[in-house]
């Protein structure tokens, strides 16, 4: 892809850029032979002060005019209000058919121009709750590292966005260059984006405090079957009077509250325990060992084995 003439990539550094997320598209694309960075920047807004430096850069907002890719790197306070011009440079961009990469809270950047309406995307799971407030129809993807919607493609923090640069390295022109870039980052060579982020823990918090006698409960006897029938019988409600409480009080129905607790519980013991997978399935009240590998898989985006071996602590 883009023979030739190196496709260029334009960083846009915005007020409070967070120091890694704007070095991260600069390294993983500026020393690659396919492509051309231009770090640039509102030149109305000042001086970009990034942790605690300023970041001088070499362009203003027309480097968004002719790049192939625009970057926009996370910064602080992602809730304030852009200039005006900013939010027409992305757009413009976008109209005439550049690619939107954000990383980490850059999403919320391209969520002010309009750009994310209707359309799936991700942020750092730390500000997932404060982008469906503001933009509420974002299809938001709070667990997964990176989100690729074609044209505009979404990150989460950090090593989500060096996953996601990688990704876009391969798309453009194969593996072997995507591994080599790895290779030179000490970075893995692909971490899919469906994996989801290692975020605190699943299990939504509570919004009410009615049924907490039976969430505590519920949390209580993870190892035991539960069914509906049961909980709304210790809350002295019929079955439909308490989907519905419990659905306004978590945001979610009471079988998926309490498979996301009994993740997080599992989580916890991979992490703190060398308790075999069998054990950890009967304790989490997951199932078999294959029933809790699948749900493991599919909330976590990896297997136990693979969990453990990263965030396992040692003593």
């Amino acid at each position: 892809m883009w023979e030739g003439e190196a496709h260029r990539v334009a960083v846009l550094a915005l007020p409070g850029v967070l120091p890694l997320d704007l070095g991260i598209p600069a390294q993983a694309f500026g020393t690659d032979p396919h492509y051309q960075v231009t770090v640039c920047a509102d030149p109305s807004a000042g001086p970009v002060r990034s942790g605690g430096f300023t970041v001088s850069t070499p362009a203003g907002l027309e480097a968004l005019q002719d790049a192939g890719t625009v970057v926009v790197p996370g910064y602080q306070a992602p809730d304030a209000p852009l200039p005006a011009a900013v939010l027409q440079a992305i757009r413009s961009a976008h109209a005439r058919g550049a690619r939107l990469v954000s990383i980490c809270t850059g999403a919320f950047a391209l969520a002010a121009a309009g750009l994310l309406d209707g359309r799936p995307a991700t942020t750092h799971w730390q500000q997932t709750a404060l982008l469906r407030r503001l933009y509420p129809r974002i299809d938001i993807r709070p667990n997964r590292l990176f989100v690729d919607d074609g044209d505009i493609l979404t990150s989460a923090g950090v090593t989500a966005g060096v996953d996601l640069c990688l990704h876009i390295i391969r798309r453009d022109h194969g593996a072997a260059a995507a591994n080599a870039r790895a290779r030179a980052l000490v970075a893995p060579p692909q971490r899919s984006g469906g994996q989801a982020q290692f975020i605190e823990r699943f299990r939504p918090d509570a919004r009410g405090e009615g049924l907490a006698p039976v969430r505590s409960w519920m949390l209580g006897n993870l190892a035991r079957r539960q069914t509906v029938d049961e909980l709304a019988h210790r809350a002295h409600m019929s079955r439909r009077t308490f989907i519905r409480r419990f659905q306004q009080e978590t945001g979610t129905s009471p079988m998926a509250w309490l498979t996301a607790a009994r993740i997080d519980w599992a989580r916890e013991l991979l992490e703190t325990t060398t308790a075999p997978v069998e054990q950890i399935a009967r304790l989490s009240g997951l199932g078999s060992p294959a029933a809790f590998r699948a749900a493991f898989h599919r909330h976590v985006g990896t297997s136990p084995a693979n969990y453990r071996t990263t965030f396992q602590r040692t003593t």
